[in-house]
Order: C-alpha cells, then sequence, then structure tokens
C-alpha cells in the first residue's frame, strides 16, 4: 500500500503542478540527450542525483504548500515566509542541477561542434 500512495503523490504532482511537468520535460530532454552524448556511468550517476533533488525538492515544496493552505486559506505573513522558504529550496536545487548539466553537457555539446564542423 505504501508504495501505491507513494505513486499516487507522484502522478498527482505532475498531474495538478506546473513546475514539476516544467521539471518532467527538462529530466525527459537531459536523459534523451545523454543516450545521444553516450554520457559514461559517473556522469549518469550525478545527472541522477541532481534530477532526484529537484523532484525530491518539489515534491517537499508541494507538500509544505498544501499543508500551509490547510492549516491556513486567507493570506499570513508567516506562512508566507515559508513557502518562500520552500521555493527557495526548489530554486538552489535546480540551480545545482543545471551547474552539474551543463558541466557535464557543454563540453561534449562543444566537441560535437568541432567535429561537425571539420
Amino acid at each position: 500500500m505504501s508504495f501505491r500512495f507513494a505513486f499516487n503523490g507522484i502522478k498527482n504532482l505532475i498531474k495538478y503542478e506546473h513546475n514539476a511537468r516544467i521539471h518532467l520535460v527538462s529530466l525527459i530532454c537531459v536523459i534523451v540527450f545523454g543516450i545521444i552524448l553516450k554520457l559514461d556511468l559517473a556522469e549518469w550517476i550525478a545527472i541522477s542525483i541532481v534530477s532526484g533533488l529537484v523532484i525530491l525538492t518539489e515534491l517537499l515544496n508541494t507538500a509544505i504548500e498544501k499543508l500551509a493552505d490547510f492549516v491556513e486559506s486567507d493570506w499570513h505573513e508567516k506562512i508566507g515566509i515559508i513557502k518562500d522558504y520552500c521555493a527557495g529550496a526548489v530554486l538552489i536545487s535546480a540551480v545545482i542541477s543545471t551547474i552539474v548539466g551543463g558541466l557535464i553537457f557543454i563540453p561534449k555539446i562543444i566537441v560535437l561542434i568541432k567535429n561537425f564542423c571539420k
């Protein structure tokens, strides 16, 4: 049953949260480009860790936002600050993920362009 609840949470995240869908589309693009550029095992491990970090922070952010909205449906300064912290966590994880992706993909793309221009 625990797995069913967990997968239901992930399904609902993707179904109802716009930013989660953006992260999912980005992840699919990264996987496709990773296959095309033939990432090695260490690169796939790094991509998996940072991608998991983004999805994890998005899940936690959404859970905390939903809980905060349930507790206090009207705007409240302290709840707004809590939501801002959560959004900041998602932003940090996305930036870290982008940096790691850049470190992995940019050199491979440069080599690909140099080989194409020969």
